[in-house]
């Protein structure tokens, strides 16, 4: 598995280990064990949690970025700066911002390093030939299911912990996020260091060592997605505001179970054919 590649040497303060005792089996934690370790992680800094992850997890470690969030460039930058083994994906859905897309490149070549863009089964065009025209609109919990949570379970196959930028504070659905769990969906451990971190404390880290940010949040954009389906935010709104604006979705799929699993009972089978075909 290609890991992160440090390009020239690493910056910043070099943080102390002070990884909390936790009394290892010597083996995969399994769910329950998940469950323990993650109250044992409950206080532990961010840059911990991910220390704890590689040791546990090694080379089955992989980190998703959106490159739209301020939190997934933090970690991002923070296992650069910690010389983390981790693989790196995102996901491109063919809805991305044109701005978005071209930061990725950005970001690639400043820490230079690799980086696996996974893509759906399903073009746009091909997409629109067998569901319609516009199926975001239409049916979204279909169309991200098609265009990021297929790509997420194929992303995910084969590695035993995915770390992830969620936030308790960022949405409701998101209040209970573990440190460390297991997520049934994608049969693989979920590590969120991130998880007790607030938008200032977020922001703060991103001063300190003046992480890149996509350009579209200095234009009003505070959660970015696919560009059919984000809008501006006002002053005043939260953040999430323009996900989904005018619909009762507020999850693309990733880190909950409300959409295709339970949403699109009409649609599991054609789903389970798509799947099927990209074996």
């Amino acid at each position: 598995m290609a890991g992160l590649r440090l390009a020239n040497s690493l910056t910043g303060r070099v943080m102390e280990n002070r990884l909390p005792h936790i009394e290892r089996s010597g083996q995969v934690p399994d769910p329950e064990e998940l469950a323990r370790v993650s109250r044992e992680l409950e206080e532990a800094a961010a840059e911990e949690v991910v220390d704890w992850a590689s040791s546990t997890y090694g080379d089955g470690l992989t980190l998703s970025v959106s490159f739209g969030g301020a939190e997934g460039m933090v970690l991002l930058d923070m296992i650069w700066r910690r010389g983390t083994n981790a693989r790196v994906f995102t996901l491109d859905t063919g809805f991305l911002f044109g701005e978005t897309v071209k930061f990725r490149e950005e970001v690639v070549e400043r820490y230079g390093m690799d980086i696996e863009v996974m893509r759906p089964g399903l073009t746009v065009a091909d997409q629109a030939r067998q569901f319609g025209e516009a199926l975001y609109d239409k049916n979204p919990d279909l169309c991200c299911y098609i265009r990021k949570v297929e790509p997420q379970r194929r992303a995910l196959a084969g590695y035993g912990a995915w770390i992830s930028g969620i936030r308790r504070g960022q949405t409701e659905q998101r209040a209970g996020t573990p440190i460390a769990g297991w997520e049934e969906d994608f049969s693989v451990a979920k590590i969120a260091p991130l998880a007790r971190w607030t938008s200032e404390q977020v922001q703060d880290y991103v001063d300190r060592y003046d992480v890149p940010l996509n350009p579209l949040r200095d234009r009003g954009y505070k959660s970015i997605g696919c560009e059919p389906c984000t809008r501006k935010v006002a002053a005043g709104e939260d953040e999430r505001a323009g996900r989904w604006s005018g619909q009762e979705k507020t999850e693309c799929g990733l880190h909950t179970r409300t959409t295709w699993l339970t949403r699109l009972p009409a649609e599991k089978a054609r789903l389970l054919e798509l799947e099927e075909d990209e074996k």
